[in-house]
C-alpha cells in the first residue's frame, strides 16, 4: 500500500528536519533469478453458454516475464506471488479490450511496484551492488618501533 502524502524526491538530497516515518527498502539492482510459479496457459471466460476456456495472449507471456524477474521480487512472500498470477489473467484480460481489467490491472500494478513511480510511492529503491574490494595487506606499525 502506498504511503500516505507526498510522494518522495527521487535523488534522496532533500533535507528535513523530521525523519520518514518509513525508510526505503533497497534492492540490489539485478534481475531476480528466484523459483517463480508457472504461469497458467489458459485462463477461464464466462460465455452466454457457461465457460470456456482461452489460451493467454502472447503480450500476457511476455509481461509475466518481465514483472517476474524485476529485483525485488527477492522480497516477495507466497501469497505475493499468488497476487502476481491472479494479476496476470487480469492483464490478459486487459490486452483483449476488456476496459475494466485495464483499470484494475493498474490498480494492481501499483500494488506490484512495476513502474519507477510506482516502487517510489513504495518506497523500494535498486541500488548498485557494492562490489567488495580486498584491501591491501597493512604492515603492524608496532614492528617498526624501538621497543
Amino acid at each position: 500500500m502506498a504511503v500516505a502524502g507526498r510522494k518522495p524526491a527521487a535523488s534522496g538530497q532533500t533535507r528535513h528536519r523530521v525523519k520518514p516515518s518509513t525508510e526505503w527498502t533497497e534492492v540490489p539492482n539485478a534481475p531476480y533469478a528466484g523459483d517463480v510459479p508457472d504461469l497458467p496457459l489458459q485462463r477461464t471466460v464466462v460465455t452466454r453458454d457457461g465457460q470456456e476456456q482461452v489460451a493467454l495472449q502472447a503480450l500476457t507471456l511476455q509481461w509475466w516475464e518481465t514483472v517476474s524477474t524485476m529485483p525485488h521480487c527477492s522480497l516477495w512472500a507466497p501469497s505475493d506471488w499468488m497476487f502476481a498470477l491472479t494479476t496476470a489473467t487480469v492483464a490478459d484480460a486487459a490486452f483483449c479490450g476488456v476496459s475494466s481489467a485495464a483499470t484494475e490491472l493498474r490498480n494492481r500494478e501499483k500494488v506490484m511496484g512495476t513502474t519507477v513511480e510506482f516502487r517510489r510511492d513504495l518506497r523500494i529503491r535498486y541500488v548498485d551492488a557494492v562490489v567488495n574490494v580486498e584491501s591491501a595487506e597493512v604492515a603492524n606499525i608496532a614492528d617498526y618501533r624501538d621497543l
